[in-house]
């Protein structure tokens, strides 16, 4: 594996699509590889991963923790379940994955308790697809109120996932309409603090760049 060549590839990337690469986070994504991958991409300058499972995310952070690496910043990315929570609240950097206000008051009460604020990614299934996780807009708007309401998360952007198709017009709508989305609630909600978009993958993630992606979830083009 390569994994220095590839990052430094994503890099580049990354100055030549987005408006605004100073902005965009490369996330590795380490859903296939262990603790030592992990490390790989630490030593390679990545010092912020995300994780799709709380049990591997919990064995990793261990062995890492072991090994002195006890800086890195972890992004929790996957479907999360809320009796979940309690293990990652105490150190986890941001969870992109908030998709019902059931989960958002977990995910606070935890925070209160370990006196912390966590920041946070509203998912939206801006597509509609059934087989998604996330808010369809109708339901995000009518949660809002609820969702503001709690202090101890931090509201700061939104995440999507782009449907599984080589029609890249579809695709890149769906980031563009994220866009959209952020820029309406930021005007009527947010007063411009919604600053994140976390979207585009391994197969879009240049589409998801020139629409305005502020964090890359890449994995396997790392890693392959």
């Amino acid at each position: 594996m390569k994994i220095k060549e590839n990052i430094l590839e994503l890099k580049d990337d990354i100055k030549k699509y987005s408006p605004n690469p100073e902005k965009v986070l490369l996330l590795p994504t380490t859903k296939y590889v262990d603790a030592l991958g992990v490390l790989e991409v630490v030593k390679a300058g990545c010092k912020v991963v995300g994780e799709n499972r709380v049990q591997a995310l919990e064995e990793k952070r261990e062995i890492l923790n072991s090994l002195g690496e006890k800086d890195i910043k972890w992004h929790f990315i996957g479907n999360l379940q809320k009796n979940k929570v309690k293990y990652i609240a105490p150190y986890i950097d941001m969870i992109h994955s908030v998709n019902k206000i059931s989960l958002a008051k977990e995910i606070d009460k935890r925070a209160k308790q370990n006196n912390r604020r966590i920041d946070v990614l509203l998912e939206v299934n801006i597509s509609n697809e059934e087989s998604k996780e996330g808010y369809s807009i109708k339901r995000l708007y009518e949660e809002l109120p609820d969702l503001l309401k709690l202090e101890n998360i931090n509201i700061c952007g939104l995440m999507t996932m782009a449907p599984f198709t080589y029609e890249e017009e579809d695709i890149r709508k769906v980031f563009s309409d994220l866009l959209k989305l952020k820029d309406q609630l930021n005007k009527r909600y947010f007063n411009g603090k919604l600053v994140e978009l976390s979207m585009g993958m391994t197969n879009d993630y240049k589409i998801a760049l020139f629409e305005g992606a502020t964090i890359l979830r890449v994995g396997s083009k790392i890693f392959k």
